[in-house]
């Protein structure tokens, strides 16, 4: 049998009626119960740190921009040398620049 593929989710999708854990009995796909604090677990999960922020108070802004790959090479190279990440090393680059500035 063909695997199903999930429903795609737009802002038009309608979204079922809530459940109430203390009233009704659900279950997950192994047989567990689905209860407060599972769901508590599920979110704790989902909400993983990513990298530490360097803003205050919010997420990091970012800048992309594109390179000859040779330029990202070398500064693959030279990261690992210094034991930085390259985007380290841009933003101490561009720092340095905008200091001279």
């Amino acid at each position: 049998m063909a695997k199903r593929a999930a429903p795609k989710v737009t802002q038009q999708t309608t979204i079922g009626r809530d459940v109430d854990l203390k009233r009704q009995v659900r279950r997950d796909r192994e047989g567990r119960r689905v209860d407060e604090a599972y769901v508590e677990r599920l979110i704790g999960v989902s909400r993983k740190p990513g990298r530490p922020s360097l803003a205050e108070g919010g997420p990091s802004p970012s800048i992309a921009f594109r390179v000859p790959v040779a330029l990202r090479d070398q500064a693959e190279e030279v990261a690992a040398r210094e034991g930085k990440t390259v985007s380290q090393l841009a933003r101490e680059a561009l720092e340095a620049r905008l200091a001279a500035s």
